[in-house]
């Protein structure tokens, strides 16, 4: 009799140790499928421009399809009902419900907050049934966050190598059928022929470098509402440069009309001196930028200067000579130290440089992070296109 008792309940205790371990695999798989879905759609809407309800539409759709894939299918529980209370054939779980907010943040960016919240009825086994309810309700909750926006307003001013070394050539063939002079440092100066293949020189591949730069700061700010920029260039003298305007045109314009056999040797106190002083006056009366900002989109900007030579200082103020070159060095050094005190976050450059420039740019990007090494075209590409992406940062994350 005793035995008869206690027989259902033995049956049912094993039972119900059965499935707990399933509930437990279940509950991680369902937790996993849900972190997924929500993770699917921050991407989508920050990375794709994807609809809200689209979005919506795409986390359920992931739901059902990790869950399927998990092992959760109607062939354990063919009654279970889908997202709208029906049954769901196709994944046996019930997605209780896929909510995003969206709000509005810098300029033209937004941010979104996705909650997925989602059950799974698992057919509880014979044996535990003897002792309770045919089905037990598995739920799994979670949030993640995306957003696309500028990291802030931002005023930046490109000073750029122009010196005659930016005429020679790069690895990168240019036309295999029109002749040019392909300019190196062993023939420079020289009365050379025009010879197949052209290959692209250095300040076309700067040029290209910086179109990309200015195409990402085109992107993130497409009204012209938050960045504004300038440019000035130099070789042992500066040019003049452009003034800080608004959207990358004129810098984009200036540095178009840079000529496409540039001379003279290389001097980079001045210029960057120019553009700190545009960035950061030491007459604070004459500050542009912060009042600019303040009435345009509300911020103080963050200011930056992109830093380029392709090789070392020989000349101050249009004078070479080596003792020259040292002076236009250490007078850059002390316009680099001001930058930094002034929390003017220094990019640089250094385009198949040599040891000298390189240790100067070294010297004057505000970390280690800052400074590029560029040995051929692709590489300066790819260092102008990484500062535009430090500049204009997507994030997608999950919180909980």
């Amino acid at each position: 009799m005793m035995t008869a008792l206690l027989l259902p309940v033995l049956l049912g205790a094993g039972g119900i140790s059965i499935d707990l371990t399933k509930m437990m695999m279940t509950k991680n798989r369902l937790q996993d499928a849900s972190d997924s879905a929500a993770l699917a759609a921050a991407s989508a809407l920050a990375n794709d421009g994807m609809s809200i309800d689209d979005a919506k539409k795409l986390a359920l759709e992931f739901l059902r399809t990790q869950m399927q894939n998990g092992g959760a299918s109607s062939d354990e529980d063919p009654e279970s009902p889908s997202q709208d209370g029906k049954k769901d054939e196709a994944s046996g779980y019930t997605a209780s419900q896929v909510n995003i907010d969206e709000t509005s943040t810098v300029g033209t960016g937004k941010s979104w907050v996705i909650n997925v919240s989602a059950s799974y009825e698992m057919p509880l086994n014979p044996l535990t049934r003897l002792l309770v309810k045919d089905k037990t309700t598995i739920n799994a909750s979670t949030t993640a966050e995306s957003a696309t926006e500028s990291k802030s307003a931002l005023s930046m001013f490109l000073v750029l190598d122009r010196s005659g070394s930016m005429s020679f050539k790069t690895d990168e063939i240019a036309s295999r059928t029109v002749a040019c002079k392909n300019w190196t440092e062993s023939n420079w100066g020289q009365d050379i022929k025009a010879t197949k293949p052209c290959y692209v020189r250095k300040i076309a591949a700067l040029k290209s470098a910086v179109a990309n730069l200015t195409t990402q700061l085109n992107t993130a700010d497409p009204e012209n509402e938050l960045v504004r920029t300038a440019a000035v260039s130099y070789n042992d003298q500066m040019q003049t440069e452009t003034q800080l305007a608004w959207g990358t045109t004129g810098a984009s314009t200036y540095v178009d009309a840079l000529p496409t056999e540039p001379t003279g040797g290389t001097d980079s106190h001045a210029a960057f001196a120019k553009a700190l002083d545009k960035l950061v006056p030491a007459d604070s009366s004459k500050e542009t930028e912060i009042p600019a900002h303040k009435d345009k989109n509300g911020q103080v900007p963050t200011k930056y200067i992109v830093f380029m030579t392709d090789g070392a200082n020989t000349a101050y103020n249009g004078k070479s000579s080596d003792a020259n070159g040292n002076r236009s060095d250490t007078e850059t050094k002390a316009s680099c130290d001001k930058a930094r005190a002034a929390k003017v976050e220094v990019y640089t450059v250094a385009f198949m440089a040599p040891d000298r420039g390189q240790a100067l740019l070294k010297y004057c990007a505000t970390t280690e992070a800052n400074y590029f090494e560029a040995d051929d075209m692709t590489q300066l590409v790819a260092a102008f296109k990484a500062i535009g992406e430090k500049a204009t940062a997507v994030v997608a994350r999950l919180t909980h």
